[in-house]
């Protein structure tokens, strides 16, 4: 018999015996969980000294001298066994006490229905596009509320700077400003002018086949008054100013800065987000009329070049026929707009989680949504003004 022995000299855990027929393995001790580890040792320990053409599995199984037993008992038996011979072993024929067959068969199910792979289910192409379908909705759902949520936190603060306006941070939105307002006036400006000259070009060259060429004048103004010109400030301030604001506030996330400022005691809606949304609201409306004033000049020096519409003719046609509503049209949204764009880039600058990956992730998300919510805005605000007459 090659019994193994721990080194004090006591029986150890098992014994085996090769030179009986069929060879005899004895268990041994407490197959316990107080033992667990030693009888994890035990097993690597017999798998050294018994040989794979040796090894139980046609040997017999003699539990006389095995002390007590527990469920992490059994598990080793089981790892030691397999699962046909603690089956066998566990059988009605064994001379194992009730309770000890009852507690290996459990184990032996057990581990049973814990190896079986559970089996992959039919791929359905219908399914998959259903449930990508229904897992993007579930996220714009979640997107939307958590906006939802944000802009009542705003709301919130800024009523509250309303009824105390000696917490405003007049240095941080007065430099806020100057970034998202006046450092824009170029390319507004710029932008603004040349889709008015295309808008002018091709309005004269359309309406010359019905001798209304006159009429570009009508169209320009009509178009920049109340969509062009807010609609492109706001989409230009999207990709601007909301991506940057998410990159500010990512950064400041993924450092820390935003918990450091939360330890101070600060609020970061009333130190971060309020100055950025305030400048938005002062700067989007001052852009959109510049947008507006660029995007007529534009479509005046087309008027001037190609219909011989001069500038003087231009603004005379213009203050006949353009009546001051369709200015103030165009001038209410630039607000909404400003606090949209505002808000989207401040909430997915807040949702950075940490690394530069997720930054860039949630800087594009910013500028995405602020462009799809812009344009969504626009397009109910003119059915708005279009079924009230406006």
């Amino acid at each position: 018999m090659a019994a193994m022995t721990t080194p004090g000299g006591q029986s150890a855990f098992l014994a085996w015996d090769a030179s009986s027929t069929p060879p005899t393995l004895t268990v041994r001790g407490d197959w316990v969980l107080a033992n667990y580890a030693a009888l994890g040792r035990e097993l690597v320990r017999f798998q050294h000294i018994v040989s794979h053409d040796a090894a139980p599995a046609r040997a017999r199984i003699d539990f006389a001298h095995m002390g007590a037993l527990d469920t992490a008992g059994a598990s080793r038996l089981f790892e030691l066994l397999g699962a046909e011979l603690l089956a066998a072993a566990a059988g009605p024929d064994s001379a194992l006490p009730p309770e000890r067959r009852a507690l290996l068969q459990t184990v032996d199910r057990a581990n049973a229905k814990a190896g079986a792979a559970p089996a992959a289910p039919a791929a359905s192409c219908g399914r998959e596009l259903l449930g990508r379908i229904g897992a993007a909705v579930e996220e714009a759902w979640q997107q939307l509320l958590a906006l939802l949520g944000f802009m009542g936190l705003t709301l919130e603060a800024l009523a509250r700077g309303l009824l105390h306006p000696g917490r405003w941070r007049l240095t941080s939105v007065v430099a806020q400003i100057e970034e998202t307002g006046l450092n824009a006036v170029p390319i507004i400006a710029l932008l603004t002018f040349m889709v008015g000259a295309v808008v002018a070009f091709l309005g004269a060259t359309i309406l010359a086949d019905f001798g209304a060429s006159i009429y570009t004048v009508n169209l320009v103004a009509y178009a920049f008054l109340r969509e062009f010109a807010v609609l492109l400030t706001a989409i230009l301030m999207a990709g601007r100013t909301a991506s940057a604001f998410t990159a500010q506030l990512g950064s400041m996330k993924a450092n820390e800065e935003i918990d450091a400022i939360r330890m101070m005691g600060l609020g970061p809606i009333d130190l971060l987000i309020l100055p950025r949304v305030l400048a938005l609201l002062v700067s989007m409306p001052i852009l959109t009329f510049v947008g507006m004033i660029a995007g007529i000049a534009g479509g005046a020096l087309v008027c001037a070049a190609t219909l011989d519409i001069s500038p003087v003719m231009f603004l005379s046609i213009v203050k006949r026929d353009i009546e001051l509503r369709h200015f103030l049209v165009g001038m209410v949204k630039a607000p909404v707009f400003a606090y949209v764009v505002g808000v989207i880039g401040c909430l997915e600058g807040f949702k950075v989680s940490g690394s530069a990956q997720s930054v860039g992730e949630h800087t594009t998300s910013a500028v995405v949504q602020s462009i799809f919510v812009v344009i969504l805005l626009d397009a109910l605000a003119a059915l708005f003004f279009m079924e009230m007459g406006w």
